[in-house]
């Protein structure tokens, strides 16, 4: 096969129903998105708590941009580091109650510098099998013995534990990101307590919704620990960009000294830590908006019971409706946008194949007309 033969091995996605294809917006994001000159109720984002666009962070943001310009020019430890990004790193560290916290421009490049960081030839990482793909890249760049266990599986892991070399480091997602679920994660800590490991939890989704006044997912479970890594994203509930990794001052001046995406990368413009200063004081008053996400869940979950696709497992703002095949799957998400629905479709290798499915993502900025639409919509489809 030649290295130059991209178009036969793009027909060949196009083939197995794999092939994506990037929307163009023509709004800002929020709970209706202008798509082809076309007004769609959006169920494909991740801004959980509708704060991408509130007045307030937009302000800071530009307030932000005006006093300290559009761009950074350095990494943070050259000439980067300006003082919001050092006022957004103890206010990530006091919301979270952890020691420090770090932060890093994108949650991809914040994980591919934590397991590196944390282990390396010799040690091993155990790995939930639905880890978000950073995770399992930055397994792979750690060089370290890599076990993968079946989702969820305590049981599992303490094998695993119980046959691991070197440091050990115990890798998850909090919520997974295409299931909804939440991880184990008190067994999963009282293993790693018991075997002198890390835990890593990934709270990508969990952050600003879980825990009180939307501490996250440690929160959510009332956990604390000198062994726990806690990486957030500041994208998706938050409403802005970037994320963050807490944890013991120790371990996070480790990350900050060998951490490669986080050493030899421009900062993030200081106007985005603003912006996510202004995000912080929302997500804490924020409980109204959790308390009409959880309503928009359980509408849904209790209107779609006798659904023809079930509803996953999920008491999160991710609500998976699992169908199975991939041209299915494709054409009930275009039924859907017929009727003015966008809900994307999630096909392998994003998920396992034979479990293609539709990830419905709710907001607090929907309205309960917007859900009750599409379960109608749903309901209906599943009747012809």
């Amino acid at each position: 096969m030649s290295a130059t033969d991209f178009r036969a091995r793009l027909e060949a996605l196009a083939a197995d129903d794999l092939l994506r294809i990037r929307l163009v917006l023509d709004a800002p994001c929020g709970p209706e998105a202008m798509v082809d000159g076309r007004r769609l109720v959006s169920f494909a984002g991740n801004d959980y708590l509708g704060l991408a666009n509130h007045p307030e962070i937009v302000d800071a943001f530009r307030a932000g941009a005006a006093r300290w310009g559009a761009g950074a020019g350095a990494s943070h430890l050259v000439s980067g580091h300006q003082r919001p990004h050092e006022e957004l790193e103890a206010a990530l560290a006091r919301f979270t109650g952890m020691p420090r916290a770090l932060y890093f421009s994108t949650g991809y490049m914040a994980n591919l510098a934590v397991l590196p960081a944390l282990a390396g030839r010799g040690d091993t990482v155990i790995a939930d099998r639905l880890n978000h793909a950073s995770l399992v890249d930055a397994a792979l760049l750690s060089r370290a013995t890599v076990r993968r266990y079946p989702h969820g599986e305590v049981a599992a892991v303490a094998r695993a534990l119980d046959a691991a070399d070197g440091r050990k480091v115990v890798v998850t997602d909090g919520v997974f990101s295409m299931d909804g679920d939440i991880a184990p994660l008190p067994e999963l800590l009282a293993l790693c307590e018991r075997h002198d490991a890390l835990l890593v939890v990934d709270d990508a989704h969990g952050f600003g919704v879980l825990g009180a006044q939307g501490r996250g997912v440690l929160s959510h479970f009332g956990i604390a620990s000198p062994r726990l890594i806690y990486v957030g994203t500041l994208g998706k509930a938050a409403g802005v960009a970037g994320a963050f990794v807490a944890g013991d001052a120790d371990a996070i001046e480790w990350l900050m000294q060998t951490g490669r995406s986080y050493r030899y990368t421009t900062a993030a413009p200081a106007a985005t830590a603003c912006a996510v200063l202004a995000s912080l004081c929302l997500i804490e008053a924020g409980d109204e908006r959790r308390a009409r996400l959880a309503a928009h869940r359980l509408r849904m979950r209790q209107t779609l019971a006798a659904c023809r696709w079930p509803l996953m497992p999920s008491d999160t703002a991710i609500q998976p409706v699992r169908v199975g095949g991939n041209s299915e799957v494709l054409a009930l998400s275009a039924r859907l946008r017929e009727r003015g629905l966008w809900v994307p479709a999630i096909r392998p290798p994003t998920v396992p194949a034979g479990s293609a499915r539709l990830r419905v993502s709710l907001s607090a900025a929907h309205e309960a007309a917007h859900i009750d639409a599409l379960c109608a919509a749903l309901n209906e489809a599943g009747h012809e």
